[in-house]
């Protein structure tokens, strides 16, 4: 049994947790397969990092930030404030440097800023919790913080582009086997200016795709060409660094796997049973 709150706040059960953890372990085969090791990020990124992908121009209105309370102001406000508390002023507030990322391969990035790869690139994988300020939630479908399992290549353009190849040949193989009906949809990518070159280039090669079921999106093949080896200054070989990205929401894959098979132990016992 799953519960939720309407802002967001969701909690896994025993059966659930199980199945999360066994679907991220096939996607943990994945990443072993193709060499990309994995690296564990801080939960917090700092605002200025963010500003480096212009990510508040692109994503405000999916912004959080992870605040200090002063204590004298925050003592002054309990005493003045009936209880429970249920929301904390901004007056309480300091200004912070940190934020709460809404995708885990941003991590990867400033963490291989102004460094040089081989010529071959590399690849890692992480799991991370996300967060979105969303204008709605629902259930699994839609958290405030999730888990998302992120599989990164950076390197060359083909090298970067073969690893979304490899990586949609392998979901859809992965869907086939558990019964997922889903649809391949081309989706926005807002790091990219709608008039400029690049984004026209998006209709040549989309920058990201997302594998649907039934109206979810539960996971994608991103495409950021050599913006994130700019912004960061990370050379492969004697070029700017080409990235990519295949990104799973787990909550949702738990929740499209137990509307699936019509409970989570039965998901488990399917998962378990994957080649």
């Amino acid at each position: 049994m799953t519960t939720a709150t309407d802002n967001g706040l969701g909690v896994l059960d025993g059966s659930q947790l199980r199945l999360l953890r066994a679907i991220d372990s096939v996607f943990l085969r994945l990443a072993e397969g193709w060499d990309a090791p994995e690296f564990r990020y801080p939960f917090l990124m700092r605002c200025k990092n963010l500003d480096t992908f212009d990510y508040y121009d692109n994503f405000p209105h999916l912004g959080l930030a992870a605040t200090r309370l002063d204590p004298p102001r925050l003592g002054a406000h309990l005493a003045e404030s009936s209880r429970p508390v249920d929301r904390m002023p901004t007056e309480v507030m300091e200004p912070t440097a940190f934020a709460l990322p809404s995708a885990a391969c941003y991590s990867v990035y400033v963490d291989l800023a102004g460094s040089t790869l081989p010529a071959e690139g590399a690849m890692r994988t992480t799991v991370g919790t996300c967060f979105r300020n969303e204008d709605h939630y629902q259930g699994l479908q839609r958290l405030l913080g999730f888990s998302m399992r992120e599989i990164v290549c950076v390197g060359p353009e083909d090298t970067a582009k073969n690893h979304l190849l490899r990586a949609k040949d392998a979901v859809t193989a992965l869907l086939a086997e558990l019964g997922l009906d889903y649809k391949l949809e081309v989706a926005t990518d807002p790091f990219f200016d709608k008039n400029s070159g690049k984004a026209k280039m998006q209709r040549l090669f989309p920058v990201k795709e997302e594998f649907v079921v039934n109206g979810l999106a539960i996971g994608s093949v991103n495409y950021h060409r050599n913006f994130f080896g700019e912004r960061c200054s990370i050379q492969a070989g004697d070029d700017t660094a080409h990235t990519s990205c295949l990104a799973f929401g787990l909550e949702r894959w738990v929740y499209a796997l137990t509307d699936r098979f019509g409970s989570a132990a039965a998901a488990l016992a399917a998962v378990e049973s994957l080649s």
